[in-house]
């Protein structure tokens, strides 16, 4: 199931970047720290080009350090990137960023010439409080929902640095199914987008791959059912997320399963790894490239009818 939400505002803030780009010295753009893939936006490595670029894995506090350590190595491999976990908790590491775009856009410390820096990220990542802190006083609205942000603002912040502010943006279309459903069950798009039982069911059958032991921790299992709705039956007679003739309302279970993942009750969690990454950017390369030869191939066909 792939994913078409792309608000008006979104469309706009696309085109208003991609017209201010040439201006900027350094673009900074943040991700879940618990999707990194998921959550990297291609319309911006498309826009960037050869501009150095900070990855901020944000919410780190709420992902599995040891993987947020492997996805910090891995972004640094890309030429021009420099790559920091980070949470609201520690303003201090989050000022950092400001010596580290001056440092990425030559600029000296006594430059009358501000570093320009594009802020930019997918929805409900985090990016107008990390804007807060950077300011140190609220410029930027904060909300626990996608699409906050609804237009560019420019923000200058102490030592030389002008910020360029973007409403957050997922791209026209997100192809990768998988990308899709991590999306959704960290509350990156509106909850009307995918069905909640079918994003709890996918979150609950990597979390029994994954993190078994939290999972038979958190909901005092001696050991795993075999299915993902099995164990979404189990949570759910627990909490009483129940309908008339003792059904399971899964619903019910599917919202207390999501909530409870999100705000690691469960415990600190990532739900995709660099290497999952590489195989699913190759699926779905060669998906791509299947639809474009499928859609050719009518192309040809059409025409030789006409003629």
């Amino acid at each position: 199931m792939s994913i078409n939400w792309y608000p008006g505002h979104m469309h706009k803030a696309t085109r208003e970047i991609r017209e201010i780009i040439p201006t900027i010295d350094v673009i900074i753009e943040i991700v879940d720290a618990r999707i990194p893939y998921s959550s990297e936006n291609p319309v911006i490595q498309e826009l960037r080009k050869d501009k150095p670029c900070i990855k901020l894995l944000n919410k780190s506090d709420l992902a599995d350090p040891a993987i947020t350590e492997q996805w910090l190595h891995y972004l640094e491999k890309e030429a021009g990137t420099k790559a920091m976990a980070i949470n609201k908790h520690e303003t201090e590491r989050v000022r950092t960023l400001l010596n580290l775009c001056r440092k990425l856009a030559n600029k000296k410390p006594d430059s009358v010439d501000p570093a320009r820096a594009l802020i930019t990220g997918i929805p409900n990542v985090g990016k107008s409080t990390l804007i807060n802190m950077l300011a140190g006083r609220t410029i930027a609205k904060t909300g626990n929902e996608p699409a906050i942000t609804k237009a560019q603002q420019t923000i200058n912040l102490p030592d030389g640095i002008q910020l360029v502010d973007t409403p957050g943006i997922l791209w026209p279309k997100v192809e990768n199914e998988k990308s899709s459903y991590r999306l959704a069950a960290t509350g990156a798009i509106k909850e009307t987008a995918m069905p909640y039982e079918d994003v709890a069911s996918f979150a609950a059958e990597y979390m029994m791959l994954a993190y078994p032991e939290l999972l038979k921790k958190r909901y005092d299992l001696p050991s795993l059912p075999s299915t993902d709705i099995e164990l979404l039956e189990k949570i759910g007679r627990q909490r009483g997320c129940l309908m008339s003739g003792n059904r399971i309302n899964f619903d019910k279970v599917a919202r207390v399963f999501l909530n409870e993942l999100r705000d690691i009750t469960i415990g600190r969690v990532t739900l995709e790894t660099p290497e999952m990454a590489e195989q699913e950017k190759l699926e779905t390369r060669l998906l791509m490239e299947q639809l474009a030869d499928e859609k050719k191939a009518k192309k040809e066909e059409r025409k030789k009818k006409r003629q």
